[in-house]
């Protein structure tokens, strides 16, 4: 058995923990740093397999030190694909993906031909059929549920035009940890995720303070209390440009507001780990979604935009702040999204790589909101009616590549006589209509008073 004095940085052992089921496991976890309180060895883990989010401070208790594996010794630092690995000793771990890719053998059916709907062996309620038309090349892959970032469309390094992708070659030790250990969010504690670049002074503090409507931080209670009582802001700056009921969403010019877009951005990298945080706000808007009460405009949530996207993007960063997760609020986020490319006349798509939890939304809500059109389908003088993935782009602003790859998700493609065959199972059905019930919190068109932007013909944003 390893003495606790043994164990450093790089080395890998099983690690106790709960999980969801409240049972104990032994995960194996790497050890990332160790440091010494009154005399006491406490060692920062991250579980190898498992999100980087639920990576923490054990004590020697916790680790089996009878299975620990040493880092091997390497002359030099290991690169990865020409670049610098983390940090000497530390075994490489290449990201696997597991992808996807549509084989010729699987049709996939032309954008442009018509669907049309009928029974299939009494098995099916509605089934959606595409006529032959000109075949196509696909490139469409599948993702992962489980993976953290989406394969698809992932480029080698982040874009300088404004991209908040995440070039995670160059992740090192520092920001491989949690720095903030608490974060006072009106009448939230939250706990956060992972790294935020924060001043460093403020790492050290049990409890970041954060003023909910300018999102400016302090070292203390009192700090924020004194600042309350400067602070007129009530909402987030910028126009509110949606209303119905308490839920509203505010329209931020990253240029005009800076500050705020610039604290906002270190909120949400506390809990967001696949895109790298820029200080230079100006190519972006944001939309923050709140929640209004007698005190004022609560934040639950937003995303981000690039004023120019030449890759159809609609959405750059999306989050809901814990509290508020698992209530509906997610899909409200991506459904305003598309709202807006809808006014814009475009079709969008998110920035890729999407969080596992961005990836689920996601997913979830094109599921819905295909089957939502293909399932409201009606025939006319009796023949079946007919669509094209063409149209249901146009009809959702879902851009093309996400219909067929959310078909292609749930399983929907069939090549039958000579035609593509969409159907949809009764499970489908079932658990679509199920779903749409629970599915309390939509977007109101008639509430949206927004009107875009034409940003390429301004000299600056």
């Amino acid at each position: 058995m390893a003495e606790v004095e043994e164990i450093t940085e790089g080395c890998r052992l099983p690690v106790l923990r709960r999980n969801q089921d409240n049972e104990d496991e032994w995960p194996l976890a790497e050890i990332l740093s160790v440091k010494d309180i009154s005399g006491r060895k406490h060692f920062y883990v991250h579980y190898i397999d498992f999100n980087k989010r639920l990576d923490e401070w054990v004590t020697h208790e916790r680790l089996d030190r009878k299975k620990i594996q040493f880092p091997k010794k390497e002359a030099k630092t290991p690169t990865k694909n020409g670049l610098p690995g983390s940090r000497p000793g530390s075994p490489e771990r290449e990201v696997k993906r597991k992808v996807e890719v549509v084989s010729p053998a699987t049709p996939v059916p032309s954008e442009t031909a018509p669907a049309s709907v009928f029974p299939q062996n009494g098995s099916a309620r509605r089934a959606v059929a595409a006529q032959p038309g000109r075949k196509r090349k696909s490139n469409c892959l599948g993702t992962d549920e489980d993976s953290q970032d989406s394969s698809d469309g992932i480029p080698s390094a982040p874009r300088m035009t404004g991209s908040l992708v995440s070039d995670r070659s160059h992740d090192d030790i520092v920001t491989r940890m949690k720095n903030i250990e608490c974060i006072e969010l009106g009448r939230h504690r939250l706990k956060p995720w992972y790294f935020s670049p924060y001043p460093q002074e403020l790492t050290t503090l049990p409890v970041l303070y954060l003023c909910e409507f300018c999102l400016k931080y302090g070292r203390s209670l009192k700090c924020l209390q004194r600042h309350l009582t400067k602070c007129d802001l009530r909402h987030p700056p910028g126009n509110e440009i949606y209303r119905k009921g308490t839920i509203s969403f505010f329209e931020i010019d990253g240029r005009k507001n800076k500050s705020y877009s610039q604290n906002l951005c270190l909120l949400a990298k506390c809990f967001l780990d696949h895109k790298t945080l820029y200080y230079d706000t100006d190519p972006f808007l944001f939309y923050v979604m709140t929640e209004y009460d007698c005190k004022g405009f609560h934040i639950v949530g937003y995303f981000s935009k690039e004023k120019e996207s030449t890759e159809d993007y609609n959405v750059a960063c999306i989050l809901t702040l814990p509290p508020y997760q698992r209530r509906g609020y997610g899909k409200l986020l991506i459904e305003f999204s598309y709202e807006l490319s809808k006014v814009e006349g475009k079709t969008g798509t998110p920035e890729k790589p999407l969080s596992d939890l961005g990836l689920l939304s996601y997913r979830s809500y094109w599921s819905q909101t295909i089957l939502e059109i293909l399932m409201g389908l009606k025939s006319e003088s009796g023949e079946r009616p007919q669509i094209t993935i063409n149209e249901i782009s146009e009809i959702t602003s879902i851009k093309k590549e996400d219909v067929i790859s959310t078909l292609q998700y749930l399983n929907l493609i069939n090549y039958y006589k000579g035609q593509y065959i969409l159907t949809l199972s009764e499970d489908i059905v079932d658990g679509h209509e199920r779903a749409m019930l629970k599915r309390l919190l939509r977007i109101d068109s008639k509430c949206l008073h927004f009107t875009p932007k034409d940003w390429s013909k301004r000299g600056k944003w």
